[in-house]
């Protein structure tokens, strides 16, 4: 119990109903090993992917608006997928909490990130069960991360959509791709890429394709414009 409401703490929530968090947290192979008839976290897992789908739904539907159909389930798709899920529980230690059984402990589950996401979720339908949807929603936010569209241009390596997005709210303006420079043998050539706005450099890649150059180029002006921080 004490590592219970240590986790309590660490996610700023105490539950009403603490056996919840004790299924969120049930492993099934530590639920299969146990002596005790305890519940996997699995059924959980299955609502919690609910609840998380539609609190980032709800998010992005209200914060981005002129973004499209297409790009909202992307963008989503990006928020809610495991690699994120395990980014997400990796930022509270969540493999540390989880219930494993002997063998699935030996063979590192605590680092699994289908373990931690699927964990992740769980964490969710516990919350949402005992407090509710605005419990649920409290605790999804706090990882949603600040710059969204920049979040899912790194996952897609897809700048160029992004910048474009940004740029054809103002009608008057125009982003072209100028091939400035290459170099190297033919075997292994590299492309500078200049992305002009209006007449401006806004920004300048460099790669061994030209595609590659104008996604780097197109990150570099997310990145001074302050979409993205790296």
């Amino acid at each position: 119990m004490d590592r219970l409401e240590e986790f309590e703490n660490v996610i700023g929530y105490r539950f009403k109903n603490r056996s919840l968090l004790f299924e969120a947290l049930s492993h099934s192979s530590f639920a299969n090993e146990s002596r005790h008839r305890y519940r996997s976290n699995e059924r959980l897992e299955f609502l919690g992917d609910s609840v998380l789908s539609i609190v980032v739904s709800d998010y992005l539907f209200e914060n981005f608006t002129d973004i499209p159909e297409g790009e909202l389930t992307k963008t989503r798709a990006t928020l809610v997928c495991e690699k994120a899920l395990y980014h997400f529980g990796s930022e509270i230690n969540l493999g540390g909490y989880i219930m494993l059984g002997k063998g699935e402990e030996l063979a590192g589950g605590r680092e699994r990130p289908s373990i931690i996401a699927d964990a992740f979720e769980a964490v969710i339908a516990a919350i949402y069960l005992d407090g509710g949807m605005e419990a649920a929603r409290k605790h999804i936010m706090r990882f949603m991360p600040s710059d969204v569209l920049g979040a899912v241009a790194e996952a897609y390596d897809d700048y160029k959509t992004i910048l474009q997005e940004i740029i054809q709210k103002n009608p008057e303006e125009r982003v072209e791709y100028r091939l400035v420079g290459e170099s190297g043998p033919d075997h292994s050539k590299s492309f500078t890429v200049r992305v002009m706005l209006n007449s401006n450099i806004i920004g300048e890649g460099t790669a061994h394709s030209k595609k590659s150059a104008e996604q780097l180029a197109a990150k570099e002006a997310l990145r001074l414009m302050g979409w993205t921080k790296k």
